[in-house]
């Protein structure tokens, strides 16, 4: 794994932590690091979720342009399928994910929370995917995952004006789920987290995968997707312990684990 990246784990929460200073700008350097470390975090049992953080003063202030400016298409093709791959990385870690999101997410950074299951923002935190100024569009997953959490015509907004959007209209349009002062932004996060320790692993595998599957394609295709993954979970452990706790115990009380 890189220096640039870290994979930090404490009371079964994972802290995939960017230390590139002074903006964390995603060189290919730091976008293997963010490759590594979630392939990391995916297939380690003691991560039971994971914070994504850049630390207290800039989340991600987007690509390195200066790495970006002397490619050709070749290259660019390179560089971009490396980028969409780590945060595609991102994305498929089978447990709850958090952004928690200091100052500049933007670009790349932006997308890199868009990777993610949940968003946390401090109050003075800026996003935006402002690639049109260079002429470019979003190419980690922007044109595609941001319409699909805020609606195609705000997508289009940002995309197309390049504009940063401050933390309360962010929460306004549905870009991130939670803005508190800068000082609690990773305290908030872990706290989202810790909810899901102890929890039923493999069932919130499958949630997640239901979702983000379901969202690909067509209502009857994704009921299907979800039906599938239902009735497989009454091969688990997990799925005995819970609905024997739920008879004998009541409801909120099994002890799962994990199997």
């Amino acid at each position: 794994m890189s220096e640039l990246v870290r994979l930090e784990v404490e009371d079964s929460i994972a802290t995939l932590r960017l230390d590139r200073p002074r903006m964390n700008a995603l060189n290919t350097e730091l976008t293997e690091g963010i490759r590594a470390a979630a392939e990391e975090a995916s297939r380690r049992r003691d991560v039971a979720a994971v914070v994504v953080y850049g630390g207290e003063q800039v989340f991600a202030a987007g690509a390195d342009i200066k790495e970006m400016q002397p490619l050709g298409y070749s290259e660019s093709l390179l560089l971009g399928g490396r980028l969409q791959q780590a945060l595609d990385e991102v994305a498929a870690i089978p447990k709850p994910t958090v952004a928690a999101i200091t100052g500049y997410a933007l670009g790349g950074g932006c997308e890199l929370a868009l990777a993610c299951d949940f968003r946390i923002a401090a109050e003075d935190a800026q996003l935006g995917q402002p690639e049109i100024l260079l002429g470019l569009i979003p190419g980690a997953g922007g044109t595609q995952r941001l319409p699909r959490l805020i609606g195609p015509a705000r997508a289009k907004d940002l995309i197309y004006s390049g504009r940063f959007v401050d933390a309360a209209e962010a929460l306004r349009i549905g870009l991130v789920d939670e803005v508190v002062p800068a000082a609690e932004v990773y305290a908030t996060a872990r706290r989202r987290m810790s909810r899901y320790v102890g929890a039923a692993a493999i069932a919130l595998r499958a949630a997640k995968e239901a979702v983000d599957r379901g969202l690909e394609t067509d209502l009857a295709t994704g009921q299907k997707i979800e039906r599938a993954l239902f009735s497989g979970l009454f091969a688990t452990e997990d799925r005995t312990l819970g609905m024997t706790s739920f008879i004998e115990n009541g409801p909120g009380k099994a002890k799962f684990e994990g199997r």
